[in-house]
């Protein structure tokens, strides 16, 4: 946009204005000083003066407007190919464990094999009745003719016992207080006892000991 500088105002110009305002001026202080008439006669008095206008400055030239652009506009810019920088692929960082110490775990107890338990042992019992080794008819006739019928004594007997079921020895542990008769318990015990063998526990055949009483007496008739 153009600017310009205003021109200077014109010396009749300049004049004019005082002149209309020293009339201006007169008539309010003739208004104030009661010489309003006087004032008039001057005022019929003066020469009336044409002012000229002045011609109105010409208008401005405005510069002529740009020649409007012809150029083309510039070609799109294609930008370069990216180029593809092959950035080695790091190696894969290998953090080593420290590998713990093996553990020792102790094998397994065998596991324990209980025998069976062995046989209880089993004592040497006597073949039938023991009763039947002795009887009254045993009794010798001189023992019969010189005591009353009665009992005579009793005599208490240990025998030994082989592990095959014989009597290997006798012994009185207690006298009926006949010799005769207590040599006869032990003679007749030894040939007539059968037994039957005990058992150990591993099932040995066992002898071992046996003792019993007989009470010799002599029957009435």
């Amino acid at each position: 946009m153009a600017y310009t500088d205003p021109k200077p105002m014109s010396q009749s110009r300049m004049t004019s204005i005082v002149l209309v305002i020293a009339i201006h001026v007169a008539a309010i202080y003739a208004m104030l000083t009661g010489g309003a008439e006087y004032v008039k006669k001057k005022l019929t008095d003066l020469e009336v003066i044409e002012i000229e206008k002045e011609p109105p400055p010409p208008p401005e030239k405005l510069p002529p407007p740009p020649p409007p652009d012809t150029k083309l506009p510039p070609p799109p810019v294609v930008p370069p190919p990216l180029v593809q920088v092959n950035t080695p692929t790091p190696a894969p960082v290998i953090v080593q464990t420290p590998t713990p110490p093996p553990v020792y775990v102790p094998p397994a107890p065998a596991p324990v094999i209980t025998p069976p338990a062995p046989p209880p042992a089993v004592a040497l019992s006597p073949r039938g009745d023991p009763g039947s080794w002795f009887s009254p008819d045993d009794i010798p006739d001189s023992i019969k003719r010189s005591r009353d019928p009665g009992v005579i004594g009793v005599t208490r007997f240990s025998l030994d016992i082989g592990p095959n079921g014989r009597v290997t020895s006798c012994s009185v542990t207690s006298s009926s207080g006949e010799a005769t008769l207590d040599a006869l318990t032990c003679r007749l015990a030894t040939s007539r006892a059968r037994f039957k063998p005990g058992k150990d526990s591993a099932g040995n055949d066992t002898g071992g000991t046996f003792s019993r009483s007989v009470r010799w007496q002599i029957a009435n008739d």
